[in-house]
């Protein structure tokens, strides 16, 4: 005999899904950097002559800065940056230092938000003259952790799941099933799905401020963070969303109300406006992430946030569908057509489609090669959805060939069935009860105006209503038993349960992907790393070689990577320079053409070209370099991957 899955059991499944999806997201962690610093003025852990007269950090896009942004210490922890951070040349931003400043070793500690609206920290050390004892702890990446940090990736899985659920189950009525605005469960599900939206975008505003700064959790009621977070692009996002929830609860009230009231002739008028203001509020919800999160920066930003729309509504069809469906199969008293699950059988594998093609393009906007699947976090969480995904469509290929082999007779008319099942039992109690109401009422009359008689007639009636209240939860029970002895149907069940499932742990997943620095930003910081190392290991070193890295990126197929220059002893008069080149993880590969220039700009001298001779994979070199006289030289490196995607790139060193 097939066991019944109870409401009971599929609570404790669901809660054991949420269970498996909190624990993926506390162990997230604080957001990754999504901007990343590519470059530094004085270097990362570099010994400099003379005191520098400002700090200047590149990183590999737009962002936000505040006055605390920028902060340079002196050993004892003391500020030695004056005014506020500036923006030099957009990606570049300098802070100018106190004059004078003695020997020692000075830390450069950051914090500023990325253009995709995630905080972003660090700190690094540099020194004057020699390096010294220091009492300030460089402590890396701290912005977005601790308990804002983790209270807000909650509201973000939140907001993702009530924009999931209330479209979902808006267009699930909609488009498939209409009979649905009048069944009581899945109009909870919906006003659910909008309340935990609405409730989680009012929870992200609040906790806005302290997040991108402080990350202390009195600081979530702070007035004034509250008024600068409504001034930047996040904050103008949340607002947005919040105007929209608004026109999504007229909607809903529309759909659940006037809507099912009509009758089928007069709902294909409404079904039709409804459909229209239903997708323009859904598309303007999900805009609210796209203008503010990864689209809306890094390469095509006009194309990426119109498909990251598309992208979040085939999301909504499918998975708050999935729910919808999931409800009407195991809440509703209303039986659900087959002919409706077929429908969204369709619309399912529609957005599958365009989850494909959408899914496709974000993965190379982000990623950029293929070794940052295997090499990046992102990558590494980008390959786990994508087995979700492919886990949750052979489900769905099970859920539709379960759809194919109901009948409408077993699923549209169970109870007109159930029904005649009824008569056919009750028959035989018809004629009892007939004689006890014949029995009842001759005795009454009998009685004429006895009170006792009268009294007990009254009995009689209140337990004639029991009897029939009784009844009825007994032949709901036998109901729902026989719909749940359906084969196909609880083979649907079981399959659309599953789905759901593992729906809230790829939700859960997709979360963190959102928090996790992007594929391309993690190989440009990879870089930067290794320039800031081989910069300080050159400065250490007491031949008097000088050794100069250098991210790149010439735009086309395979065009990210490094260039390391050596020059060899970095004296006027005659040099030995190797240039290599290797991917942003660190392994070399060959270009089509590398070559070198030397320019003095201060004495006008240059630029002096130099044409390596290839040595092997990744190496060039060139000797009898002649540099006339000393000062700071800037080194161009001009790299050219294919036919015609080429790069320079360049830095200044002292040279003699």
């Amino acid at each position: 005999m097939t066991p019944t899955i109870t409401p009971r059991r599929v609570r404790t499944l669901v809660l054991l899904f949420l269970a498996v999806a909190g624990a993926l997201l506390a162990g997230a962690g604080p957001a990754s950097a999504h901007a990343a610093l590519t470059g530094s003025d004085p270097a990362s852990g570099v010994v400099v002559d003379k005191a520098p007269t400002e700090v200047a950090l590149t990183f590999s896009e737009k962002v936000a800065t505040n006055s605390d942004s920028l902060r340079v210490l002196d050993p004892k922890g003391k500020r030695v940056d004056t005014g506020k951070p500036t923006d030099v040349s957009g990606t570049t931003y300098s802070v100018p230092l106190h004059s004078g400043l003695p020997d020692g070793t000075y830390t450069v500690a950051w914090q500023v938000v990325s253009a995709d609206s995630h905080p972003v920290a660090g700190a690094f050390t540099f020194s004057i003259g020699a390096p010294s004892q220091t009492t300030v702890s460089v402590s890396g990446d701290t912005a977005g952790g601790g308990v804002v940090g983790w209270l807000y990736g909650f509201g973000r899985y939140v907001s993702y799941a009530g924009f999931i659920v209330m479209v979902g189950g808006a267009a699930f009525v909609l488009a498939c099933w209409q009979r649905g605005s009048g069944v009581r469960p899945l109009q909870r599900l919906v006003v659910s799905g909008w309340l935990a939206l609405t409730s989680a975008t009012l929870l992200l505003l609040l906790l806005r401020g302290s997040y991108t700064s402080s990350g202390k959790v009195g600081d979530v009621f702070d007035l004034s963070l509250l008024g600068q977070v409504l001034q930047t692009k996040t904050g103008a996002a949340l607002v947005s969303r919040l105007l929209l929830l608004a026109a999504a609860a007229l909607f809903i009230a529309v759909l659940f109300g006037a809507y099912d009231k009509r009758e089928d002739e007069e709902k294909r008028d409404l079904t039709f406006g409804l459909a229209i203001g239903g997708f323009v509020v859904s598309a303007g919800l999900a805009a609210s992430w796209a203008m503010a999160e990864h689209a809306s920066t890094g390469l095509q930003p006009g194309i990426a946030m119109p498909v990251d729309v598309v992208h979040l509504l085939a999301v909504a069809a499918w998975l708050g569908g999935l729910c919808a469906l999931l409800v009407a199969l195991y809440r509703s008293e209303t039986p659900i057509e087959a002919s409706a699950v077929r429908r969204f059988s369709t619309v399912a594998f529609g957005s599958v489609c365009a989850l494909v093609a959408t899914g496709v393009y974000q993965s190379w906007r982000q990623l950029g090669s293929w070794s940052a699947f295997t090499d990046t976090a992102y990558g590494q969480l980008l390959l786990v959805k994508i087995g979700l995904v492919a886990l949750l469509v052979g489900i769905a290929w099970i859920s539709r060939r379960w759809t194919a082999r109901l009948a409408d007779t077993a699923v549209l008319k169970p109870r007109k069935a159930e029904a005649t099942e009824d008569s056919d039992v009750t028959e035989g109690e018809k004629e009892p009860a007939a004689a006890r109401a014949g029995s009842a009422s001759a005795k009454t009359a009998a009685g004429g105006g006895s009170a006792a008689e009268g009294s007990k007639s009254s009995t009689d009636a209140k337990r004639s209503a029991q009897l029939a209240r009784q009844r009825a939860a007994a032949d709901t029970a036998r109901q729902k038993r026989q719909r749940d002895a359906d084969p196909d149907r609880f083979g649907l069940r079981r399959s659309v349960l599953a789905e759901a499932g593992v729906a809230v742990v790829l939700l859960a997943v997709t979360t963190v992907l959102t928090q996790t620095e992007p594929g391309r930003t993690e190989e440009d910081a990879n870089a930067a790393k290794t320039a800031a190392s081989s910069s300080s290991s050159a400065s250490d070193s007491s031949s008097g070689a000088l050794t100069l890295t250098m991210p790149f990126d010439t735009g086309g197929t395979d065009g990210k990577g490094v260039v390391s220059v050596d020059l060899d002893p970095a004296r006027v008069g005659g040099n030995e320079m190797h240039v290599y080149v290797t991917r942003p993880n660190g392994r070399a590969f060959d270009i089509p053409e590398v070559k070198v220039s030397f320019t003095l700009e201060a004495k006008k001298i240059g630029p002096l070209p130099v044409a390596p001779d290839h040595v092997t994979t990744g190496h060039w070199a060139a000797t009898g370099i002649q540099i006339p006289m000393a000062g700071d030289w800037k080194v161009a490196v001009t790299v050219r991957t294919s036919d015609i995607d080429q790069a320079t790139v360049s830095k200044n060193a002292q040279i003699g």
